[in-house]
């Protein structure tokens, strides 16, 4: 009777979400919790939690920071700290890029998304934080989750100069990306 009834308190228990827990330094200092959308970008989630759970997000810089638009890190392939920070934002992994899986959720402030080339099918391994709404990216750059606490620590990521964002000098690094649940 025990083990049939702890059987069926696992298969009615609702799925756990998960998240991300982003340790980050340099302007910024502390941590950064994501929830994670899995019922929005299932592809796209299950893409991000792999890098993490391999560790490729740990050493990887926020290469573009726009002020009242978002931060924007993840390139596991040109932008760890240390590398040649002129190619930071042209790479992604190994993995295979994604379809896109756009939704009716709106970009508000603390939504994370998907960057992405100019084919919508195009999105790998970077993602961004907004710090403001931007109605324009709505339906055109996939949803991955959105920040539930931490906001605090983006609001304090260095900031780029110019018209795309760059980070000049010491950029602000995920030191370690962990999954939660």
């Amino acid at each position: 009777m025990y083990k049939l009834a702890a059987v069926f308190t696992l298969l009615a228990s609702p799925a756990l979400a998960a998240g991300l827990q982003i340790e980050v330094e340099g302007e910024a200092n502390g941590t950064i919790t994501i929830d994670l959308f899995e019922d929005v970008a299932p592809k796209h989630v299950e893409q991000i939690t792999a890098l993490a759970a391999e560790g490729k997000y740990d050493g990887v810089v926020f290469h573009r920071v726009i002020e009242g638009f978002m931060a924007q890190t993840g390139d596991v392939e040109y932008g760890k700290l240390g590398s040649d920070m002129r190619r930071a934002g042209t790479g992604g992994s190994n993995r295979p890029d994604l379809p896109a899986e756009f939704s009716e959720v709106p970009y508000e402030r603390g939504i994370v998304g998907m960057a992405r080339a100019s084919n919508p099918n195009s999105a790998n391994s970077q993602f961004f934080i907004m710090f403001e709404p931007a109605p324009t990216l709505n339906g055109q750059y996939t949803v991955v989750g959105k920040v539930t606490d931490g906001m605090d620590v983006v609001d304090a990521i260095k900031r780029g100069t110019g018209p795309n964002g760059a980070v000049v000098g010491q950029p602000d690094v995920m030191t370690k990306v962990t999954i939660t649940e």
